[in-house]
């Protein structure tokens, strides 16, 4: 990609600053995250906006400034301040009771705390500051993960022009659990402030979209949401490992050394290696007991195995972690207990975290490693094991509901709450034949190598240029600056003006046939003002009722066209068919209809004089789109000799005559005369055909970014209204 500046966003920077005797210390991330985006850091004016690690409480306001000018003159990062009340509102409060639990599918451990809402909120505006005192018109943001959710949308608000990306690195749960969420829509609006979403694997990616379907209303066209003034791409980049940082680690001397430290220790046993921070979503109680019954079933292997467990602490100030603590403690000493012997321990148990030698000895040694998590959104461990094992040798057991379990499908994989059946893995693991190993891993090593840190960093990054090529692209025609005054020009100094004005979705937001979107009393008087002037040809065009515009224009001079363009009605003249149409297809049609309207909960059918509609917005959606898909079909099979079309609309079908359309319409008052400006706009799919009959020269405005022929762009219904207002003037 091209060298613009990168600015990444993440709850911690790439660096931890720590207080001691003689000052502060700066120690660089070793995590996947710093590791991955480490090629774009290095550049010279990239820059990582985050919180320190220390607290504004510990800190002289004379600290807190020598502490975040060192970060940003050494180490090109931009602190955001957090104190301990900021902490606990913020990470423990709605980051970990909140967010965490529900994500990872423990619905029963979220504390819905609305303070911490207003904290975490809060927090994330405070990011947005850190950013915009830094940031560019041409920089691009990277966004990461569960505590800056809010985050992308702030920046799109503030920043309307920048090229933003963002990462979720935990699970995207489903619809179900993610609608728990009082905040729920918050949390939608501000993710799709990004130009691209990216997540671990396709389910939760799957999820996203099914929970933007269903809350908002809003659908995808292949992973593509848009919403009036913002398109976002939503795909899929499984995170990789430093493959080469593990591949060659046995090299090392201080790796060998503790190689050899680890055969020495094992006596000739063979290890199952486990390895997690403390936390309920690991599934490690799981992981005990089915050692337990392993052990228990399969006695021959009492003496000549040894599970290697290490557990690092992670809030161990937090209740919840200190009990799940204390049942692993209690565990791992029953089961030391029910089968150890003078000269064998069944488990080593530590808690603490374990360095990258003494991890990469302990891959390189271990015949089995257990992963089995309840929920995980990757779990880079698996992949740091096999890439350790440059041999070849050794066995993952891999729970399926773990991300990477979709890459490392040669792995053996399991259900992470059947007991039973991860004690029948250990064994098989156990017992798998060398070549068998050799083969297995050999296909996930050329996995891992290929798709590396680097590799997913890249490809995230490339992913989003192109992404904001294609937006720049649309938005390089919306109407603002030179271009709308040029508009403005054009329409003062002409004489003979027509203006086809769209009503749902243009002029007011959109709404179906059976709400009452009226317009408001000053839209109508800057419609009036524009129909009184002599120069004006005012036409309203609609795919409403001719009672509804009759109820909403009488006392305004314009024209209207109604129903899609079947109905006419000039000023001072009355409805005229815009020609006679047979209508005798709607009784072959609408029994189908009616099926379908029975057959799918909270759609209806929707009918005017010369069309029918199935409207299935209240409808339960992912039914609603097989139902649709079926309907299409089934009409379809039925309009090849009637003439009729089918057409796409907003959360709906709608079938019509072939000949009706609102640029047929239109096509009366174009030529009536010799108009010198002729201005349309309009929102949907219905309004191309209009676009599409209008003279080159013509303004025609799309209102929302998307695929149109208009020759310019609005972003909302408020757009088109101001214009209307300063044509007036």
């Amino acid at each position: 990609m091209n060298m613009s500046r990168i600015i990444l966003a993440s709850n911690r920077l790439s660096v931890s600053a720590q207080r001691t005797e003689s000052g502060f210390s700066y120690t660089p991330s070793v995590g996947g995250l710093a590791t991955g985006l480490s090629s774009f850091f290095e550049r010279s004016d990239s820059l990582w906006v985050g919180w320190s690690g220390l607290a504004d409480d510990d800190l002289s306001d004379e600290e807190q400034r020598n502490v975040s000018e060192t970060l940003r003159n050494n180490y090109k990062s931009i602190t955001v301040s957090l104190s301990r009340a900021d902490l606990d509102q913020f990470y423990y409060g709605f980051c970990n009771n909140v967010i965490w639990p529900l994500f990872h599918y423990f619905p029963t451990f979220v504390d819905y705390d609305p303070a911490a809402w207003e904290k975490y909120r809060e927090v994330n505006e405070r990011f947005l500051a850190a950013i915009t005192s830094v940031a560019g018109p041409d920089d691009y943001i990277w966004i990461h993960d569960y505590q800056l959710m809010l985050l992308p949308g702030m920046v799109r608000s503030h920043l309307p022009d920048t090229k933003i990306g963002f990462f979720l690195h935990i699970p995207f749960p489903s619809y179900e659990l993610f609608r728990l969420l009082p905040w729920r829509e918050e949390l939608l609006h501000g993710m799709l402030g990004a130009d691209l979403l990216g997540f671990h694997t396709y389910d939760y990616a799957r999820h996203f979209l099914s929970s933007t379907r269903r809350l908002l209303g809003l659908e995808n066209n292949l992973g593509i949401v848009r919403d009036r003034n913002s398109m976002s791409k939503i795909d899929v980049f499984p995170m990789g490992i430093d493959y080469e940082k593990y591949s060659t680690s046995s090299q090392q001397p201080k790796v060998r050394e503790e190689i050899e430290r680890v055969d020495a220790s094992t006596e000739g046993r063979r290890v199952i290696f486990s390895v997690d921070r403390l936390d309920y979503s690991k599934g490690i109680p799981n992981r005990l007991r089915a050692y337990d019954a392993f052990l228990d079933r399969y006695p021959a292997y009492r003496g000549k195995v040894e599970l290697v467990m290490i557990v690092a602490p992670s809030r161990t100030e937090v209740p919840r972690y200190q009990r799940l603590k204390r049942e692993l403690d209690q565990l791992v000493s029953t089961i030391n207990g029910k089968f150890g012997t003078i000269d064998w321990v069944p488990i080593k148990y530590f808690f603490r975290a374990f360095p990258f030698d003494s991890l990469c000895a302990l891959y390189r040694c271990s015949s089995v490693l257990l992963v089995t998590p309840v929920r995980d959104g990757m779990n880079l461990i698996a992949k740091e094991y096999v890439a350790a094992r440059s041999d070849l040798r050794g066995t993952v057991v891999l729970s399926e509901t773990a991300g990477s379990a979709r890459e490392m499908s040669e792995s053996i994989i399991v259900n992470p709450s059947d007991i039973d059946g991860i004690a029948d893995a250990i064994r098989r693991a156990l017992e798998m034949p060398e070549a068998q190993q050799e083969a297995n891993n050999r296909s996930i090593h050329e996995r891992l190598s290929r798709y590396d840190v680097h590799f997913w960093a890249r490809d995230f990054m490339e992913k989003l240029e192109t992404i904001v090529e294609s937006r720049e692209d649309l938005r390089s025609r919306r109407l603002r600056g030179k271009d709308r005054e040029e508009v403005l020009e054009a329409f003062t100094g002409s004489r003979r003006r027509l203006l086809f004005l769209n009503y749902d979705g243009t002029l007011v937001e959109f709404g179906d046939r059976h709400q009452e979107t009226q317009p408001n009393a000053r839209l109508l008087r800057n419609i009036h003002k524009l129909a009184k002037d002599e120069h004006n040809e005012v036409v309203i065009v609609s795919s409403r009722s001719r009672a509804d515009l009759d109820r909403w224009f009488s006392d305004s001079d314009v024209g209207l066209i109604a129903e899609y363009g079947v109905w006419v009605k000039s000023r001072d003249e009355e409805w005229n068919l815009i020609e006679q149409i047979d209508n005798d297809w709607k009784e072959i049609i609408r029994p189908i209809l009616e099926r379908y309207e029975m057959r799918t909960p909270g759609s209806r059918i929707e009918e005017s004089d010369y069309s029918l509609g199935w409207s299935y917005g209240n409808a339960e959606p992912e039914l609603a789109a097989v139902r649709k898909s079926e309907l299409r079909d089934a009409v379809l099979s039925l309009t090849g000799n009637l003439n009729l079309s089918i057409l796409e609309g907003r959360k709906a079908l709608e079938i019509k005559n072939s000949i009706i359309n609102k640029g047929r319409g239109a096509s009366r008052w174009l030529s009536r005369s010799e108009w010198d400006f002729i201005f349309a706009v309009g929102d949907d799919w219905s309004d191309e055909e209009l676009f599409s009959m209008l003279p080159e020269w013509a303004y025609s405005i799309k209102v929302g970014l998307d695929i149109s022929s208009a020759r310019y762009f609005l972003e909302s219904e408020h757009e088109v209204r101001q214009l209307i207002e300063d044509m007036t003037h």
